[in-house]
């Protein structure tokens, strides 16, 4: 009774995480921008019994009796399918094309300034200066970044905005003058290592290079002839990947084993008990 009240303790733990992950992909299904996270379970460790020497019954089941000691989650992975496009007819308003593309976001960090943080979600905002300039920012106020790394500004009074081939942002003014600002992209080449911060803002790890990694091997920075490779467009957003309809199901049947789990503890109580009872 003991085994069995560890291996669903252990089990409960795990689907809790689950349940987590699940719920904070339903919480931002309308984020824009946000990948859903999938959770894949993983066996612990068995102990195998072979206490079948003297019965020769031919069986398709392998022999022996295992005891296991419950599950637990192996990975949390990202989705990076691309989200349903939608369109706004909004000049700062842009969308990816192509999957595992990132804007570059300039988010305050403490004393240490800012730290340069990934988002898909590209709504758009002019945040007016003191000096007769504008900043470019995203819907929390957060400066998007040009392809140095610095915070992207421009004079005021701007008629509109365009994004050209290679992630070129143009502002047009009504003089008929325009400039031109190359959008900071980054591609992720292992996106499954990219913590989340939070809604749909990723960043490095703090620990990346315990893990045998360099940053290089994780982001790409789409500079120079690789910039052709970018795609967006403005006048549209790009939605949310995650489907209600899987979240909701995995939510029920995550819950199902949740309270299978919890019975086996409640029925290993119960016969604990009635052994005591007995002494």
């Amino acid at each position: 009774m003991l085994r069995t009240m560890i291996t669903a303790t252990n089990t409960m733990g795990q689907l809790q995480n689950k349940l987590d992950t699940i719920s904070n992909n339903i919480a931002n299904s309308n984020t824009l921008g946000y990948k859903s996270k999938e959770a894949t379970f993983n066996e612990l460790l068995y102990q195998q019994f072979n206490n079948d020497k003297l019965d020769q019954a031919q069986r398709q089941s392998p022999v022996g009796i295992r005891y296991g000691s419950g599950a637990k989650i192996g990975q949390i992975q990202s989705n990076q399918k691309q989200g349903s496009l939608q369109t706004t007819n909004r000049d700062l308003d842009v969308a990816f094309t192509k999957s595992k593309q990132y804007f570059n976001i300039l988010m305050p960090d403490g004393e240490n300034g800012t730290k340069t943080v990934y988002t898909r979600q590209g709504d758009f905002y002019l945040s007016p200066l003191n000096n007769g300039t504008v900043m470019v920012v995203n819907a929390d106020g957060y400066p998007l970044a040009d392809s140095a790394g610095q915070a992207i500004t421009l004079p005021e009074n701007v008629k509109n905005f365009t994004v050209r081939d290679g992630g070129v942002l143009e502002a047009s003014y009504p003089d008929g003058t325009s400039i031109r600002t190359d959008l900071a992209v980054s591609e992720f080449q292992k996106p499954q290592l990219m913590e989340h911060i939070s809604g749909a803002y990723v960043g490095l790890p703090n620990n990346l290079a315990q893990l045998g990694y360099t940053q290089a091997e994780v982001i790409t920075e789409l500079q120079g002839a690789n910039r052709q490779q970018i795609g967006m467009q403005n006048g549209t957003l790009e939605m949310s990947n995650v489907n209600l309809s899987k979240e909701m199901t995995d939510l029920i049947q995550t819950q199902r084993s949740y309270q299978f789990n919890a019975r086996a503890v409640t029925l290993a109580d119960q016969m604990l008990g009635l052994i005591n009872g007995i002494r």
